[in-house]
């Protein structure tokens, strides 16, 4: 939370729009229709999900997410960003609601979801990204959690990272926002020079 993904996502717009490359902007939860309805569930701090309950919307929100919009658009040669996949139900579900990484490894490769190329991932101290989210609006149910929850899910997402540095790139969010950038734009142009030639 806070570590500056909107920022960072706008930066992209202008970058891809200024390079003429065919991008598509999504997020999760919300980016169909069905999944905005979902988000407005699973971020109302009002309701009380029970771990499965809450893993089962994310599930539901991506299958729309991917069929309706990452599939079509890959399949058309667009560049699909995403704000939060994969690997935020391992380290929000997995670690921070305790169901374990095996029982999800297990629906994801059922389900079939395709898996990004490469991955950002901005990591600060939990406090400090707290701090900064508070700053913007009220917290919402995930924000709200208690600070273990926050580092549980921190923690694995280092974890996440420590096994794939094939694909994750982990950049320090406490630097300014134009330095993240460049180690991002960095890292796409390689990627876009690789899949060019």
């Amino acid at each position: 939370e806070g570590s500056g993904k909107t920022t960072q996502i706008n930066f992209l717009k202008d970058f891809f729009k200024e390079k003429s490359i065919k991008a598509v902007f999504t997020k999760e939860p919300g980016s169909s229709k069905i999944g905005g309805e979902i988000r407005s569930i699973l971020l109302n701090k009002n309701l009380d999900l029970s771990p499965y309950a809450e893993l089962f919307l994310i599930f539901a929100d991506r299958s729309q997410h991917v069929e309706e919009i990452i599939k079509p658009k890959l399949s058309a040669d667009f560049l699909v960003v995403s704000d939060r996949y994969i690997d935020s139900t391992f380290a929000y579900q997995g670690e921070g609601r305790s169901i374990g990484h095996e029982e999800i490894s297990k629906i994801i490769k059922k389900m079939n979801f395709p898996l990004p190329d490469k991955t950002f991932l901005l990591d600060l101290p939990v406090s400090e990204g707290l701090k900064r989210a508070k700053k913007r609006a009220e917290f919402d149910r995930f924000e709200s959690e208690e600070i273990a929850f926050h580092e549980k899910v921190r923690n694995a997402y280092l974890k996440i990272y420590e096994e794939n540095k094939n694909r994750i790139i982990k950049i320090d969010a406490m630097k300014s926002s134009k330095k993240i950038f460049d180690e991002i734009k960095k890292n796409i142009e390689i990627e876009w020079f690789k899949r060019k030639n």
